[in-house]
C-alpha cells in the first residue's frame, strides 16, 4: 500500500509546506490540489525546484485533483475546460504524476440522463485524448451531490469512453451519501478501473438540509456515519493495492497544527488498515 497526504486535509497551506508535512508524517506521496500548485508557480516558483524537494524529501505526487466541472459543454466554456485540462496535464507531466483526477459537478444535473451521459462521454473522450501523449490517467470522482453520483454509472460512462487510461476513485464518503453504490459493488468490480483509494467519512445531507461539503465532511473518521471497514474489505477484494489517500475536508481541523493533521491522517489511515 502506497499512503499519499490529501493536499485537501491541509487547505490552509501551501504546496511546498505540504511536502515537508507528507515526509515528517511518514506518507510516501502527496495529491496536490491544482490551486495551491498554480499559486506557487504563478509567484516565483518553478517544476524544476519543486521536483528536487520532491527528490530530497523523497515524496511522490500521486495525483493533482482535480479538474472539476467536467460537464461545461457550451463552446467557449468547453474551449476553456480543454484548456485547463492541457495544463493540468503538463504540470502532472512535469512532476511525474502518473494521475489526475476529474469531477463534474452541479451544472449537468439540470439535464436528462441521456442529454447528462452524452456530454459526459464526449468530454471525457476528449480529456482522455489530451492526457495519453502525456502518459496521464484521468480518475473520475462521483461527486454525492449531484446526479452523476453512483458507481455503476461511472462505470457505464467509461465503456462508451472506450479510453484505456480513464479510471475511478473510489471515494468512501462519495459513495456512501451518494446513497445509490454499496460496498458489494466495489468488490466485484474490475481492479485495473481502480486508480485510487479516498478514506473518509462523513454523512448525508439531512432532510431539508442543503449540500455543504463543509458540514457533512466535518468529521474524523469513525465518527459519523461512512462504515469504513465495509469499504476498506470491499477495496481489499479487488485485490487492489496502489495508493491510499486519507482526505479530511473538516473545516474544524484544518485550524488545528498542520503537522498535526498530518499525523493523524496517517495514524488513522494505518489503524483502520492494519
Amino acid at each position: 500500500m502506497k499512503k499519499a497526504l490529501h493536499g485537501v486535509s491541509v487547505w490552509y497551506s501551501n504546496a511546498v509546506t505540504q511536502l515537508r508535512i507528507a515526509r515528517e508524517s511518514d506518507f510516501d506521496a502527496l495529491e496536490l490540489l491544482p490551486e495551491h500548485l498554480f499559486r506557487y508557480l504563478d509567484n516565483g516558483g518553478s517544476f524544476a525546484a519543486y521536483t528536487a524537494l520532491m527528490d530530497q524529501l523523497g515524496v511522490e505526487i500521486s495525483c493533482i485533483n482535480a479538474l472539476k466541472r467536467i460537464g461545461r459543454h457550451q463552446p467557449e466554456e468547453r474551449a476553456q475546460m480543454l484548456a485547463e485540462a492541457d495544463r493540468i496535464c503538463h504540470a502532472a507531466q512535469q512532476l511525474r504524476c502518473p494521475v489526475v483526477q476529474i469531477m463534474a459537478l452541479t451544472e449537468l444535473d439540470q439535464l436528462s440522463e441521456e442529454a447528462r451521459n452524452e456530454i459526459l462521454v464526449s468530454n471525457i473522450r476528449a480529456i482522455a485524448d489530451i492526457a495519453k501523449p502525456y502518459g496521464i490517467k484521468r480518475q473520475i470522482e462521483v461527486v454525492a451531490f449531484t446526479r452523476f453520483n453512483s458507481l455503476s454509472q461511472a462505470l457505464a460512462i467509461i465503456q462508451r469512453v472506450e479510453r484505456d487510461n480513464v479510471g475511478l476513485v473510489i471515494d468512501f464518503w462519495h459513495l456512501h451519501a451518494g446513497g445509490r453504490t454499496t460496498p458489494d459493488e466495489v468488490a466485484n468490480m474490475d481492479v485495473s478501473l481502480i486508480y485510487g483509494i479516498h478514506f473518509c467519512d462523513g454523512r448525508a445531507a439531512h432532510p431539508g438540509e442543503a449540500w455543504d461539503e463543509w458540514v457533512q465532511r466535518d468529521y474524523q473518521p469513525g465518527e459519523v456515519d461512512v462504515d469504513i471497514p465495509a469499504w476498506i474489505a470491499a477495496v481489499r477484494a479487488t485485490g487492489y493495492d496502489g495508493v491510499w489517500c486519507p482526505e479530511q475536508l473538516s473545516p474544524t481541523h484544518w485550524e488545528d497544527d498542520l503537522w498535526q493533521i498530518g499525523r493523524d491522517n496517517y495514524q488513522s489511515l494505518t489503524a483502520y488498515t492494519a
